[in-house]
């Protein structure tokens, strides 16, 4: 067993209370995200953890769902943290263990500013028919800016890493999307771009559109898009090393059989239940582990 990997096993170097209210935050959340992880070593996998945490607790307060009187001000009051994390600084568990992840696997300030910009898109004021340019710079924030956080921990070579993270966030924030069209609109936000739903006759209110005649071709679009991006995605991560992408590909599968069930129930009734084939998932899954 080679120095490094020894080192991988034990993990950061970190309080063994700070790490697991860290995983606690992961596993309270219901998420999967937690299992999909665990084919990582334990220093990757609670970097992992630490990015996750910092993504909930945003999109937390983003949602209204953190009892903030002030959503956007709690968000801006996270560019002083991470200030001061980036100084080493840490005034809780979260922190304490970011600032290792940081330190560990060089992490860029700009990417997690870059995800509480994207939380402050959604904060001030719903985001309601954006256009196009407004749309991907925010799949970039809050979803690419994450995968560019998560690649660095993977150990995705670098001159891969940032073009997989373009295109795999934005096929997974638009898969987002086109699954959570109703219970976006209950939110009253509307992340269908403005240029399609004038070309579909689709209202720009978040309601009306769930009922639009013309709300399945907007969807279907984008859909092709999500998997334009799946396939460029996939071209990147056959040059990289199998392990080093592996976290990636699992994402990708799981992500894609969702796309596949939405496409097949279509969205004339955005409120219907998605059925999802637990079979099928379970063999992209595989396949995706195997990376064939």
């Amino acid at each position: 067993m080679s120095p490094g990997y020894k080192k991988e096993a034990l993990g950061l170097v970190c309080a063994p209370a700070d790490l697991a209210h860290v995983e606690d935050i992961v596993i309270s959340s219901g998420t999967s995200f937690g299992k999909g992880m665990r084919i990582l070593s334990p220093m990757r996998r609670q970097a992992m953890f630490a990015i996750y945490a910092f993504c909930r607790i945003v999109d937390d307060i983003a949602d209204g769902d953190s009892g903030d009187k002030n959503p956007a001000q709690a968000l801006e009051a996270w560019f002083g943290r991470l200030e001061a994390i980036y100084q080493g600084k840490a005034s809780d568990a979260l922190d304490r263990v970011l600032v290792a992840a940081i330190e560990r696997f060089h992490l860029k300030e700009k990417d997690f500013r870059a995800v509480i910009d994207g939380m402050l898109m959604d904060c001030r004021g719903p985001i309601i028919a954006p256009d196009e340019v407004t749309l991907d710079l925010y799949c970039d924030r809050v979803a690419s800016a994450v995968g560019r956080l998560s690649v660095r921990i993977f150990g995705t070579p670098q001159k891969y890493g940032e073009i997989l993270s373009h295109h795999l966030g934005r096929a997974l924030q638009l898969t987002n999307i086109l699954r959570d069209i109703s219970e976006d609109a209950r939110r009253g936000r509307l992340y269908l771009p403005k240029e399609l739903l004038d070309r579909f006759d689709v209202p720009a209110d978040p309601f009306e559109a769930c009922y639009a005649q013309g709300l399945e071709g907007v969807c279907q679009i984008l859909a092709a898009r999500a998997h334009d991006h799946f396939r460029a995605a996939e071209m990147i991560m056959k040059k990289c090393p199998a392990h080093t992408v592996r976290p990636a590909r699992l994402m990708a599968a799981s992500y894609k059989v969702t796309l596949s069930a939405l496409e097949k129930r279509g969205w004339r009734n955005p409120e219907a239940s998605l059925k999802i084939n637990k079979l099928k998932k379970k063999v992209h899954l595989a396949i995706a582990f195997a990376g064939i």
